[in-house]
């Protein structure tokens, strides 16, 4: 029996990739960077930050590494850590500016807890930095718990961190539904570790899995 549905945050919740692209493309000036291919630009650091965020996720580096090891590995400049930091600060800066929930965001939420349903979240991230776009974004107030990675012993998709989360909830995977955008953390991982899931392709890149959905408006309480 559903009890409880646990979302994911970045671009499942909030616009990361948006808010990523209009930061960076607001920020390269400052760098002095060309800005004849933009696309290019935003698939560079696109690329430069997936990687480096998962060396964070297997707790390789900090969170505050990873940021500088972005800015360094993008510019290809060997800075020291105070440059990276104040160079990494004019993205932030724009890029926290840039957070917006989805429009299907706070409905959706809503919705499960009419359901009675208990409103979770699980993110791959810093506590203190998701709490943050929580709150600035309006979703916080619609969440009954807020787990972050970095409070776990692994992030998405190891099966530790969703053993974990139920953990916290108090209930049993099976009991748990998992929605969220990415096919290997969110959907994948979730099944693996028995929760119920749901992938949420707004721009329908995987119409192979069969349990997806297009919108948050979209979603179903019945146990996806």
């Amino acid at each position: 029996m559903l009890k409880a549905v646990l979302f994911d945050l970045d671009d499942t919740l909030v616009d990361q990739e948006g808010a990523s692209r209009a930061a960076l493309l607001d920020w390269l000036p400052e760098l002095g960077l060309d800005l004849d291919d933009p696309e290019e630009q935003v698939a560079a650091w696109h690329a430069v930050s997936e990687e480096v965020y998962a060396r964070y996720q297997r707790r390789e580096i900090t969170f505050l590494e990873q940021r500088r090891s972005r800015v360094r590995e993008f510019l290809g400049a060997d800075t020291t850590d105070d440059e990276a930091d104040e160079l990494f600060s004019g993205y932030l800066t724009r890029y926290e500016r840039a957070w917006r929930a989805f429009d299907d965001a706070v409905p959706a939420l809503r919705t499960v807890r009419d359901a009675g349903l208990v409103v979770a979240l699980l993110t791959n991230g810093d506590a203190t930095h998701q709490r943050r776009k929580l709150d600035r974004t309006g979703l916080a107030e619609h969440l009954d718990v807020v787990v972050a990675s970095d409070d776990l012993p692994a992030g998405k998709p190891d099966p530790r961190a969703y053993a974990a989360t139920c953990e916290i909830l108090g209930l049993a995977p099976g009991d748990v539904l998992m929605v969220g955008n990415d096919v290997e953390k969110d959907f994948q991982g979730a099944l693996d570790a028995g929760l119920g899931a749901v992938l949420l392709d707004r721009a329908d890149r995987h119409p192979e899995v069969a349990d997806r959905i297009r919108g948050l408006g979209e979603l179903s309480l019945g146990g996806g």
